[in-house]
């Protein structure tokens, strides 16, 4: 006798059918082998699926058992396929009977050894998957449902335990579907508000235009000038997340296994902060299996390098196609993935090596070459890529002492969504949300200046000898500018503001 039930692979972001086929043969007592492409952990699915039937004092037949996951062509991998290989090892055995149409049915989830489910990662995914197939119902482990439940149109049902499950399966009890909920994303706690920095106006202004058309910054200064607290003050003047946007993040999230439990949605901007230290792999994205990076993870979110300059140039300049398509390619043996990589860029390096090359009242220990070779690190076409660069100084006793706080993060932000509003109308018939993001067809239809603007451009290209990526970026950053003050046209104010956060050394470029 054989059987069939339906489970899924995660590829990617995305998932696939995966048909897991059972069928009773001849040979040793209890045996189970699994075919069609498993890796180690799916291998090993035929012990833990043998125990937990035993444990849930579940009937299994004494006859060889074989399993298939098909497509075979498929690799498989990851613990998810217990639930669905034990369901379709009950059905061969003619153990298990099932109310209902099986075929629109989906099983995924881990099995202890005692039986009971426990979470895998990449539910929503799979869920996403079901719906589109035209199944009506997933079992998986409890634990997943509250994320699974954001898909709407499917029964999602988190079970327990396997024997649970094969009583609601034969009609001897009744599992209710997780109810679907409803998430604010409003009024979110700030951790850190604009408001608790002192002074640093120019670097508010800066961190304001970088959150108003998402663009890359870098900040520079000597240790204890407050830039780790002002980069982590980014995420509390962007815009709320949309829920279109947060399922995007939480997909990814699920993936990775960085959703936090019993959280079933993403609903703040990422902040992710990766240390110097981390691997290519680790930023990117990547792996046999290739799971979602750093560079993912902070996707529609902040992206923040401290200590830029002792990051690994080769892990750095990973970086450009991202910075440049919003999307990281990986390729592998078993096929090529693509990661969105949607960030928004903020990084924070000391001038030189002891740090204190622009502190007026520290004595900068470096040598000049020590000082070149440091900045060195950071190639051209990466700092090409950098919108807003800002000295960011250290704060004099007079306004360390002053009583009373700056603007808080909450009117910053008002005025960063008015801008955001001002771009998703420009932008509305196109595939691009912020100013960033526009290619140099859209620069030359949105970015028009008048004789005053253009001259002084003129002049700045010229004397600076910028590349043409930094030409379109300069006018980028001037439309953002234009935007925050509610400004159609482009004037010379806002060309004349965006050459102020080019690089002081232009030679790095």
């Amino acid at each position: 006798m054989s059987s069939k039930v339906l489970s899924a692979a995660v590829v990617g972001l995305d998932a696939e059918i995966v048909e897991v086929e059972a069928d009773i043969g001849h040979g040793e007592m209890g045996n189970i082998a699994i075919v069609g492409l498993p890796d180690m952990a799916v291998s090993e699915s035929k012990e833990r699926v043998r125990s937990a039937i035993k444990n849930s004092n579940l009937p299994i037949s004494k006859r060889r058992l074989v399993v298939n996951l098909a497509p075979a062509d498929l690799r498989k991998h990851g613990p998810s396929y217990d639930l669905p290989i034990a369901v379709a090892v009950l059905l061969a055995s003619g153990k298990l009977t099932v109310n209902g149409d099986f075929t629109k049915m989906l099983f995924v989830g881990e099995l202890a050894l005692n039986g009971d489910l426990r979470r895998v990662n990449g539910v929503l995914p799979i869920t996403l998957k079901a719906k589109r197939e035209g199944i009506k119902q997933i079992f998986l482990p409890k634990e997943n449902a509250v994320e699974a439940s954001l898909v709407k149109d499917i029964e999602v049902i988190g079970v327990s335990n396997l024997l649970e499950l094969a009583k609601h399966l034969s009609g001897q009890i009744f599992l209710s579907p997780e109810k679907k909920k409803e998430f604010n994303f409003q009024n979110k706690k700030i951790l850190f508000d604009m408001a608790h920095i002192k002074g640093q106006e120019h670097v508010k202004r800066a961190m304001e235009i970088s959150a108003a058309g998402a663009h890359n910054m870098m900040m520079s200064g000597p240790p204890g000038s407050g830039k780790t607290l002002i980069a982590r003050t980014m995420p509390s003047i962007l815009p709320n997340l949309t829920l279109e946007e947060a399922l995007e993040i939480t997909k990814i999230y699920s993936v990775a296994g960085e959703l936090p439990e019993k959280q079933a949605l993403v609903d703040n901007r990422p902040f992710r902060s990766p240390h110097h230290t981390s691997s290519g792999v680790a930023l990117v994205g990547g792996g046999t299996w290739p799971r979602p990076g750093e560079i993912s993870l902070a996707h529609r979110g902040v992206l923040f390098l401290d200590e830029f300059a002792e990051f690994s140039r080769s892990i750095l300049e990973n970086l450009r196609q991202p910075l440049e398509d919003g999307v990281i390619h990986i390729s592998r043996a078993a096929g090529n993935l693509s990661f969105p990589a949607k960030f928004i860029l903020v990084s924070a390096m000391n001038p030189c090596p002891c740090g204190y090359s622009s502190d007026p009242d520290r004595t900068c220990t470096c040598s000049p070459n020590q000082v070149i070779n440091y900045r060195k690190k950071i190639s051209g076409p990466i700092m090409d890529r950098i919108d807003l660069h800002i000295e960011v100084p250290r704060i004099d006793f007079e306004k360390l002492s002053e009583v009373g706080e700056g603007e808080s993060s909450e009117f910053i932000k008002k005025r960063v969504e008015v801008a955001r509003k001002i771009q998703a109308k420009r932008f509305a018939k196109l595939p691009i949300v912020t100013n960033t993001e526009m290619n140099s067809e859209m620069v030359k239809q949105f970015c028009v200046l008048d004789n005053e603007s253009k001259q002084i451009l003129k002049s700045a290209v010229e004397k600076l000898h910028l590349s043409a990526r930094s030409y379109y970026r300069l006018l980028k950053l001037a439309r953002t500018i234009a935007d925050l003050e509610g400004q159609e046209a482009i004037y010379a104010k806002h060309v004349a503001e965006s050459l102020q956060y080019r690089p002081v050394n232009q030679e790095a470029v």
